[in-house]
């Protein structure tokens, strides 16, 4: 039977569904979304007169959602009532990786979704498709389907995977233009109502439909390959800083190369953000699962590398600066994860400050977009020390000229635009002498900066 889908409701009001659901509803005006989540205080945000104070920062995303709120798009706490009237419903929830029990450390924690699956059993009328958004292991639909196949209604609900290949900073044009919508199902007709409505805007020969476990295999490899190119440059770094090569023309000349490609080769402190480490994470603990071990080491690795390249970044930091950074003030600028969002989930910053803070740094941070208040809470959250410790030892700074005042040293640790254009001079004329710059994104010139006197460290040189 074909389904006409004139309702949609998606639960999980974050990253992924707010900016999806948002263009969504932009492309499709005669369709009804509503995004819910339990959250009221997102909610509320969400629904702020002032677009700037949307929950998420996200360029081009405040305009959308100016455009479609209160027209055909929704935020809302009723989970139940938008469940009930839903034609579609997509979950995208959070999928932490689960600190407790059975695969602590490694596996996906699934309690939201199968949260979600019940909720969705237990309010559901009329027959559903339901769209799995998360990031989510491989056969995680088998138990979606066991849950609402299983309700003793005769309620029909069809399940498709709709993995989100979104790269924040840029979710909004990856919304519009996308590589590829992947979709992944077992009812044909399902399958057909959500490729017709990314139809709207997307060529139809970029809508790939595919069984269910292969679409959401797709999701976990991808991000996995990604990682794994940048953990590969990474390792070059430290070649190069010892070899005397430069890892920027290493990686020019190898991305020249059709077959390699320039994308994910640019040296860093380290990649972050929700996906990356979740997902090979998953992959490793999957592979482990059906004892295949040496799958399971080789994509470790890509985390070993990473974790080892923020630390080896901290660790020059400590040595440089003449083996003590005890009572000296470092100056970080970004705790984002990446430039142009808000998001700090495992960002590398965290870690590198972490590992300063551990040596008894005095640590002043700026970031354009990311508040005291989740600084201190992303370090709380590593329980390495007790807040009131954390309040001591961290001061976050409005200004970036503030946060650098009477430092010892500047670490660079969110590729910021903004910062590549501010007062070098200003700033190296306040801060302690002899003035050291950190650069873990290789952003700034290094003849400029040091024709200003300071000494310039970047990774991979």
């Amino acid at each position: 039977m074909a389904f006409n889908v004139k309702k949609i409701c998606c639960i999980g009001a974050g990253y992924v569904g707010g900016p999806t659901m948002s263009v969504v509803a932009q492309q499709c005006p005669d369709i009804e979304v509503t995004l819910v989540d339990m959250n009221t205080a997102r909610i509320a945000a969400w629904n702020a007169a002032d677009l700037n104070e949307l929950p998420i920062y996200e360029p081009g995303l405040a305009e959308v959602v100016g455009e479609a709120r209160n027209r055909n798009l929704f935020f809302s706490t009723e989970i139940e009532k938008a469940i009930q009237e839903a034609d579609m419903i997509f979950i995208s929830v959070n999928t932490p990786t689960k600190n407790y029990g059975k695969g602590k450390g490694m596996a996906a924690d699934l309690k939201f979704i199968e949260l979600c699956a019940r909720q969705i059993a237990e309010v559901s009328t009329t027959d559903k498709i339901v769209v799995e958004k998360s990031t989510l292991p491989v056969r995680t639909a088998a138990a979606l389907k066991s849950i609402l196949h299983n309700t003793g209604s005769a309620v029909n609900f069809h399940i498709l995977s709709n993995p989100e290949f979104l790269a924040e900073g840029t979710a909004i044009q990856d919304l519009l233009n996308p590589d590829r919508v992947l979709i992944g199902g077992e009812n044909e007709d399902a399958i057909q109502a959500l490729v017709a409505i990314y139809a709207r805007w997307v060529p139809t020969d970029r809508i790939l439909t595919t069984n269910l476990w292969s679409s959401e295999l797709s999701k976990l490899t991808a991000n996995a390959f990604l990682a794994q190119r940048v953990s590969s440059i990474n390792s070059i770094s430290e070649l190069c800083e010892k070899t005397g090569a430069n890892v920027e023309e290493v990686a020019k000349a190898i991305g020249m190369d059709s077959r390699i490609g320039a994308k994910f080769l640019k040296a860093s402190v380290g990649f972050g953000g929700s996906c990356f480490q979740k997902d090979i994470l998953n992959l490793v603990y999957i592979a482990r699962s059906y004892n295949l071990q040496e799958v399971a080491n080789y994509w470790e690795q890509v985390i070993l590398m990473n974790d080892h390249q923020k630390h080896r970044f901290a660790d020059n930091i400590i040595q440089t600066l003449f083996n003590t950074v005890n009572g000296k003030k470092i100056a970080i600028l970004g705790w984002a994860f990446k430039k142009d969002t808000n998001d700090t989930r495992e960002s590398a910053a965290i870690y590198v400050a972490d590992h300063l803070l551990n040596e008894m740094a005095n640590l002043s941070v700026y970031d354009p977009k990311v508040p005291a208040e989740k600084i201190y809470i992303d370090l709380d959250n590593l329980n390495t020390r007790n807040a009131a410790e954390n309040q001591s030892l961290v001061t976050v700074s409005a200004d970036p000229y503030e946060a650098c005042k009477d430092a010892h040293a500047v670490a660079i640790l969110t590729e910021w635009d903004a910062f590549k254009d501010y007062d070098w001079a200003k700033i190296k004329a306040h801060m302690k002498k002899p003035a050291f710059i950190f650069d873990g994104r290789k952003l700034l010139n290094r003849q400029q900066i040091e024709s200003l006197g300071f000494n310039y460290y970047a990774i991979g040189e």
